[in-house]
């Protein structure tokens, strides 16, 4: 089985959102690939709503899913993980879990996300710096050629 991560910002643009979903649908039906995201607004439901609609495989995971071995690689790549409450802390482990699996040993083949300036923010910064790694391409779609390579390596083959 093979899994891409689709996160990103609460505040990613509708136009972005649109985006999202669409390629959603499309990474299930051309290439059987699991959804692996958070169910949080924005982009991670746009993702959803993708895949769903398609009946594509996904698995969502939640704060509550955060295993202690996830909160503890969580910590390794937070900056300031003592600053976090408890909740934001079990919301970075679970991003961990979306990047490497619920056993922490099977990563996503990629990331496909939206941040604010294309910059390393919010909590979907904790899933990019694993994502920096342990080697996954990332492609961020606030970057315009981000999009396209994308489209060249999944939708256009």
């Amino acid at each position: 089985m093979k899994y891409y991560a689709g996160i990103g910002s609460r505040e990613t643009p509708s136009d972005i959102l649109s985006i999202m979903t669409e390629k959603a649908r499309i990474l299930f039906i051309k290439h059987a690939l699991t959804l692996r995201s958070g169910g949080a607004k924005g982009a991670d439901s746009a993702f959803e709503r993708g895949c769903d609609s398609v009946q594509g495989t996904k698995e969502i995971f939640r704060a509550a899913d955060a295993t202690q071995d996830a909160l503890d690689l969580a910590k390794e790549f937070h900056p300031a993980w003592n600053k976090c409450t408890e909740y934001a802390q079990k919301l970075h482990g679970r991003n961990m879990m979306i990047v490497l699996g619920a056993d922490l040993q099977t990563p996503v083949d990629f990331i496909l996300c939206w941040t604010p300036g294309g910059q390393f923010m919010g909590g979907t910064a904790q899933a990019l710096r694993a994502a920096l790694f342990y080697k996954i391409p990332v492609y961020n779609l606030f970057n315009s050629d981000d999009l396209s390579n994308f489209n060249n390596q999944y939708l256009w083959k």
